[in-house]
This record gives C-alpha cells, sequence and structure tokens, in this order.
C-alpha cells in the first residue's frame, strides 16, 4: 500500500505537536515533520525525543525555507543532528549559498523543485547543477509545484525521469497563484494523473494541503484516488 500522509506544517501552523495529534489520531503512519520557518528549527529539534514517533512508518523533516536571522553553517550544524534518525532532510535548493557546507549529508538531502516564485530550482536544467555538486543527494518531488510551473505537467514527467533513481518522496497539493498550497481539486487530480504512472508505489506521498481538520481524511482519498 502507497504510504500517504502529512506535513504537520500544513495542518498546523507553527506548532508540530498538534499536527501530530491530528495525524496518529487517524492512524496515518506517514508525516513530515515541518520547520519551514527558521524559528521552528531549533525548537522541534529540541523536542525530537519527546514525541512518541513508534507508530510511524516513514518520517522526513522540512528545513526552512529561508535563512536569515539563523546563519546558512549554524543550520547545517543543527540539521546534521538528524543524520542518524536516517530521515529525509527536505531542502528548498534556493537556501543553499555555501555548498561546502551541505556536503556529508549523503542522501538523507533530500532536494525539492521550486514553484515559480524561485529563480532557480524549478525545472530539470535548474536543479541538474545542484545533483551534480551533490551526487548523493535524494529528490523530492513537489507535484503542485511542477503544475504551477507547467500545467501540461511535462515537465514534471521530465523530473520525474531524470532523477527517477533519486527520487525518496512526493509533495502533494495544489499550488495556486501566489504559490500558496491548497486543497486537491478534480482539476488537480487530473492533471497529476497524468504523470502518477512516473511515481513508484513504495514512494511516500506527503500532503502539504493547508485544509481544516475535518477535510483530511477526504485529501487522503483525493490523494489515493490519483494513482487508481
Amino acid at each position: 500500500m502507497r504510504p500517504i500522509g502529512f506535513s504537520t506544517g500544513a495542518l498546523a501552523f507553527g506548532d508540530y505537536r498538534r499536527g501530530l495529534k491530528m495525524i496518529q489520531a487517524r492512524r496515518i503512519r506517514a508525516v513530515e515533520l515541518s520547520a519551514l520557518r527558521e524559528g521552528e528549527l531549533e525548537p522541534l529539534l529540541s523536542d525530537l525525543d519527546s514525541l512518541d514517533l513508534s507508530d510511524l512508518d516513514y518520517v522526513s523533516f522540512h528545513a526552512p525555507s529561508a535563512l536569515e536571522k539563523v546563519s546558512e553553517e549554524r543550520a547545517t550544524v543543527m540539521l546534521r543532528q538528524l543524520l542518524p534518525r536516517r530521515w529525509p532532510i527536505i531542502l528548498h535548493p534556493d537556501v543553499i549559498k555555501n555548498r561546502p557546507l551541505w556536503s556529508g549529508f549523503g542522501e538523507w538531502l533530500c532536494i525539492e523543485n521550486m514553484d515559480k516564485r524561485k529563480p532557480i530550482g524549478r525545472t530539470v536544467a535548474e536543479l541538474e547543477p545542484f545533483f551534480r555538486d551533490f551526487p548523493d543527494a535524494s529528490f523530492c518531488f513537489d507535484i503542485g509545484h511542477a503544475r504551477q510551473v507547467d500545467p501540461t505537467m511535462s515537465e514534471a514527467a521530465l523530473l520525474l525521469r531524470r532523477f527517477a533513481d533519486r527520487l525518496k518522496q512526493v509533495h502533494m497539493s495544489e499550488v495556486n497563484s501566489r504559490s500558496k498550497h491548497d486543497a486537491i481539486s478534480f482539476t488537480a487530480m487530473q492533471s497529476f494523473h497524468k504523470v502518477a504512472d512516473l511515481i513508484p508505489p513504495g514512494i511516500p506521498i506527503i500532503l502539504e494541503t493547508v485544509i481544516p481538520e475535518d477535510q483530511i481524511l477526504e485529501q487522503l482519498q483525493l490523494a489515493a484516488a490519483v494513482f487508481r
């Protein structure tokens, strides 16, 4: 059965404990612990040992999407604490300024394709230099970002084919014109279905849909339907 779960940040902005509680209450077995905002990084890392994750089959960790108050060096030092856990560390490529700082993360450095707001990381051509510099890094495919950048889903297919051997996780949501993550619509489902067969069954799907709690199960069902 394909693992499908949620980002804690999508369900409970800045409150990973509440997001995790929602997920575990529904016996969802895949989660992305979100420190998308840099102020969330240190508290979440400090709290990890107190979180009961024993009922989860898959855990990943989303690193901050921008670093302003926390230095890149400090962020990489903190994130290295995760390496013994063998969790994918989802990273936006534009966060990487000093590439040597990110060496040694191996496959657990999981680089994500970007939305159209970003000047890099949106296409195969823009991601190639990162995977050349980090030959062991893995790939987090954001299907909503790819659809926003190219609604025909041609670039999505190129991304999945080119980085097939690196694919470790998929982000799924509808990404609107303001680059915000919305609930999956029927139109988005139709687009996602075009490339569904390029995503192997064992690859976890993490929903980033920003929704109220009572829509969690509906969104899980819509995500599962993409692959039918």
